[in-house]
């Protein structure tokens, strides 16, 4: 495919295409190449206010607030149209600014984005409350009404799924969005700007402000005019998050990290398994807060499983995300690599055997060979914290006792997977894992019909589903006397 010159990218606000106030830019980087590949405008303080003002005048006197549900579905169904018939042109924009497989991109990314956007155009004109008979000389019910402007906050593993992830729901209920993109990812959500406005968005309804977390996050969390910020991301930014929404009484939904345990018993499909535990520790290069990082394996079959997944990590194509061939693509930049390699150094120390993997791959760009650490122990730190990057950590357990208390041992509480051809088995521990998801025999289907979110360090609510209209909306109830006057 040929790749695309992007130059410069200014701020979406207000319908239109601004500089940053004090002309201030960054640079995205190819993370296959470690080359720029364009220069972004970044949002200060200012900016931010710019766009919490927009969204907010757009809620209360532009046309969104006055339009009806069905007209907003309609508009979420063009931008869905808009993005499926420029599927290729994002897929290879996602994959050259986020270093992904451009194969999982088209499957993936792309496809979901669309199918998100559809699911939520059909929901605009489903959301409604209730008549609730309290009273007989009453009439009593709720309205769902929107709950405000959205600062809707995404990572950079999944830049364009996650953006709509928030924003979908949101213009379903009758919100207004600032978005703030990752700033080593924001070209994506730029360009569906482009889309949106061609969709027939109003202005102001969608605000894109790229920038740093330190500054244009901060400001846009901090912002009185916010009324619910949408996080997904790392754990201490999620915290400091909390803690800031706390001054303004501010909603919060926050999707944060994982260290998500799969289970494989020895009456388990070995092949089955050994393949899909690869595919959901290694896809995405292992950025992925659902990856299967810690695999927990009965004792019976640990060294056949572990040669297993070793030969499985050896057969992956490392190398240029846009060869459709590719199995693996770079983490996002050279910290994050340098992270990684930190871990798998840690590991070694702590006494965990580096079986296959672990090292750099190629002079340009930021590649790993996938990891697999076998003899590991549940307290090391390598099966404890999150890594966030291409390395499989191997557990034994005896039991199914065993099993669940390792499984649950951890402060996340996002995923996990059960294999096992024990129906009733998969079943009693499916309900015993501290987990937003349990998979059995099979590891990282998702959809966006099902809702999304853990527990604990995992985070707080739910994104997708009809669970994510929650945080958009608000109940309101209504009392109208019907008492008669005596005659």
């Amino acid at each position: 495919m040929k790749r695309i010159n992007m130059p410069y990218y200014r701020l979406f606000i207000n319908g239109k295409w601004v500089d940053a106030s004090d002309k201030k830019t960054f640079p995205t980087m190819n993370p296959a190449t470690g080359e720029m590949i364009a220069t972004v405008a970044e949002a200060s303080a200012v900016d931010v206010g710019y766009a919490v003002n927009a969204a907010r005048q757009a809620l209360d006197s532009g046309p969104w607030g006055k339009m009806s549900a069905s007209q907003r579905g309609r508009i979420l169904m063009n931008l869905a149209d808009l993005l499926q018939s420029n599927a290729k042109e994002m897929s290879l924009l996602e994959s050259m600014d986020a270093g992904k497989p451009i194969s999982a991109v088209i499957r993936q990314d792309v496809a979901a984005s669309v199918d998100t956007l559809q699911y939520y155009a059909g929901w605009a004109d489903k959301i409604h409350g209730e008549v609730i008979p309290a009273r007989k000389d009453a009439l009593t019910y709720t309205l769902r009404e929107p709950v405000g402007v959205v600062a809707a906050i995404v990572p950079w593993n999944f830049p364009l799924m996650i953006a709509l992830w928030k924003i979908a729901p949101a213009l379903a209920a009758g919100c207004t969005v600032v978005l703030k993109p990752a700033a080593l990812t924001p070209l994506s959500a730029l360009r569906m700007a482009e889309f949106a406005m061609e969709a027939g968005v109003p202005a102001g309804v969608i605000n894109i402000v790229p920038g740093s977390g330190r500054i244009t996050g901060n400001a846009l969390v901090e912002h009185p005019g916010v009324n619910l910020i949408s996080f997904t991301g790392s754990v201490e930014v999620g915290r400091g998050i909390m803690h800031a929404a706390a001054d303004g009484f501010k909603r919060v939904a926050l999707e944060l990290g994982g260290k998500s345990a799969n289970l494989v018993f020895a009456d388990a499909d070995l092949d089955a398994a050994v393949k899909a535990s690869s595919s959901g520790v290694f896809f995405n290069s292992g950025q992925v807060c659902s990856a299967g990082s810690r695999i927990l394996v009965e004792n019976s079959i640990y060294d056949e499983f572990v040669e297993r997944l070793v030969d499985r990590a050896r057969t992956m194509r490392v190398g240029d995300p846009l060869n459709p061939d590719t199995h693996m693509g770079p983490v996002i930049s050279e910290l994050q690599r340098d992270r990684v390699l930190e871990y798998i150094e840690i590991g070694q120390k702590e006494g965990a055997t580096l079986v296959s993997g672990g090292q750099k791959v190629g002079e340009k760009g930021y590649f790993l060979s996938p990891a697999v650490f076998a003899d590991v122990g549940h307290g090391m730190r390598i099966s404890q914290e999150e890594i966030f990057g291409p390395v499989a950590s191997v557990l034994r357990f005896k039991d199914e006792n065993d099993a669940v208390e390792m499984a649950n041992g951890t402060r996340y509480g996002l995923a996990a997977a059960v294999w096992s051809q024990d129906v009733g088995r998969a079943h009693a521990l499916s309900a015993r894992l501290k987990a937003g998801t349990v998979w059995v025999n099979t590891y990282g289907p998702t959809d966006i019909r099902l809702p999304w979110g853990g527990s604990g360090d995992s985070g707080v609510g739910r994104e997708r589903g009809h669970e994510a209209l929650e945080h958009y909306t608000e109940p309101k109830v209504v009392w109208v006397n019907l008492a008669r006057k005596a005659a």
